[in-house]
């Protein structure tokens, strides 16, 4: 009978990296949207919910960028997660809902982090445990 012994603090150091990680990689994809704001030219963004496409800019820009670095410096993580798991939502069942599961895949695979992020939490090394 084998024991799955985990090595003290290797959880918490682990979540560390998966928090700043994935969130790394999001704001690879909100950074651009972000620098549309600087461009002269007309904002052009879908509309996915209804509510304009500067709206749906500005909404996408805060949970990819805003939201991403409150994650990484783990302040309010749980609180910063619901924006972007939303924000994932609304990829995968409006915005892609037509296209093959490998179009919208990596928005799944942020679901899913953000969604582990939010369950588990920011771990020990994180802002949050900071002010507690």
């Amino acid at each position: 009978m084998s024991k799955n012994v985990a090595i003290p603090g290797l959880s918490m150091i682990y979540l560390f990296l998966f928090r700043v990680s994935v969130s790394l990689l999001m704001l690879q994809h909100g950074w651009p949207k972000l620098m549309k704001f600087t461009n002269s030219e007309a904002i052009k963004f879908a509309d996915p919910i209804g509510i304009g496409s500067n709206a749906s800019l500005i909404l996408a820009v805060f949970a990819e960028v805003v939201c991403s670095v409150l994650i990484i410096i783990g302040f309010k993580t749980r609180l910063a997660t619901i924006p972007l798991i939303i924000t994932m939502l609304v990829v995968i069942f409006i915005v892609k809902l037509n296209d093959p599961i490998f179009e919208k895949e990596s928005a799944i695979l942020f679901l899913f982090s953000y969604g582990t992020i939010y369950v588990f939490g920011p771990g020990k090394y994180a802002a949050d445990n900071k002010w507690k």
